[in-house]
């Protein structure tokens, strides 16, 4: 009897498997082994040197491309070779990640197979993109819109603006957090003391507002700045020299460590979530989970996913000091926000119910009609 092939995904746009470079590497570190654990054979596309090693599912088929290294370019060059190797492979169906590779939907589509995109934010909305980098995000977008068979969205306010401006219907797939108590390490930041930022340093994540506040926060406490650009530029310097000049304030770059940075959530006494373009942010997730009382720019991503469970402030450095100052004086207020943060956050926010949901938005994909 011959033996009946296992249901198969592929899944392109991102940096591989296992990445910690951002929010679809994020995802996808937690939920190819539970689509392997649901029966999918599961393949994940990625760039050379993007990977780790360590925290690897055997089961989890890894297919390394090529492309150019450059910040406009590097989503579509490796998106289109792995978008090649897939239509030689034919998997049942495509998960990619990324309007940008918009433009390569329809190689998959004339293969016959399936393709289900999660859209991200509104990519051509950052401020770190020129104009041609964000006129191929608004191509990309157009071809997903007309290409796709199903979208994911991570917050429902995304979904209002594809069915308003391309009248597609969404599934709407969060991130999760993490809840695995952080083991005890040697940071060297005082409990409940401390502010706290973990983002890319571009500017649409009110990085530069927050560094122009950082000085008078660190007047009494200390800062711990998490991040990097990933291409270098002024922000990435300001934050070296402030770090060089004030001796409490502390750019600690890109963080791999995913204990450590848990750790640094935990332990927080504030932290600053300045994100205002995309939708449901990982690390937004993950700092509610590991019970930090946050402090968040006003948007109606960040209101989605807090709730009543933050503190949002407007971006400018005096709004973000007053706020933050005020968090730091109240250590009822802190432990009120962290208590709740961790409560929403396990009821809305796990990786069981983001496994399971993007398993069966596959497996409705595969087994019914597109569109």
């Amino acid at each position: 009897m011959a033996k009946t092939r296992a249901r198969s995904v592929a899944i392109i746009g991102t940096r591989g498997y296992p990445s910690y470079y951002g929010g679809f590497e994020t995802a996808v570190r937690h939920v190819a082994p539970r689509l392997a654990d649901d029966g999918w054979d599961v393949t994940v596309y990625g760039r050379p040197g993007t990977t780790v090693t360590t925290d690897t599912d055997p089961r989890v088929r890894r297919v390394t491309t090529f492309g150019w290294d450059r910040k406009s370019a590097s989503t579509l060059t490796y998106g289109l070779t792995a978008v090649l190797h897939a239509v030689w492979k034919k998997p049942d169906v495509a998960l990619v990640m990324n309007v940008a590779n918009g433009p390569w939907l329809p190689l998959l589509k004339l293969r016959g197979i399936r393709v289900i995109v999660n859209v991200d934010g509104i990519e051509w909305e950052r401020a770190k993109w020129g104009a041609l980098a964000k006129a191929v995000f608004r191509a990309g977008a157009w071809m997903t819109g007309k290409f796709a068979d199903r979208l994911v969205v991570d917050a429902r306010a995304l979904g209002d603006h594809w069915k308003r401006r391309y009248r597609r219907a969404s599934v709407f797939i969060p991130y999760g957090g993490d809840f695995t108590p952080a083991p005890a390490s040697s940071i060297p930041f005082e409990r409940r003391r401390y502010v706290l930022v973990v983002a890319r340093l571009v500017p649409e994540n009110t990085i530069e507002e927050f560094l122009e506040a950082a000085p008078e926060l660190a007047e009494h406490h200390d800062v711990v700045i998490v991040g990097s650009s990933g291409y270098g530029g002024p922000i990435d310097e300001a934050a070296k020299r402030l770090s060089a000049t004030h001796p409490r304030v502390h750019w600690l770059g890109h963080v791999r460590d995913d204990a450590y940075l848990h750790r640094l959530w935990e332990d927080a006494g504030a932290y600053f979530h300045g994100h205002s373009v995309g939708g449901t942010n990982p690390a937004l997730v993950q700092a509610m989970a590991s019970g930090a009382p946050t402090v968040a720019r006003d948007t109606v991503y960040t209101r989605e996913v807090l709730g009543d469970t933050g503190v949002f402030v407007q971006p400018d450095a005096r709004s973000i000091v007053a706020a933050i100052s005020a968090v730091l004086a109240s250590a009822d207020q802190q432990e009120a926000l962290s208590a709740a943060a961790r409560a929403r956050a396990r009821t809305e926010y796990t990786w069981e119910r983001v496994g399971a949901a993007y398993s069966n938005a596959l497996e409705e994909l595969r087994r019914g009609p597109t569109g």
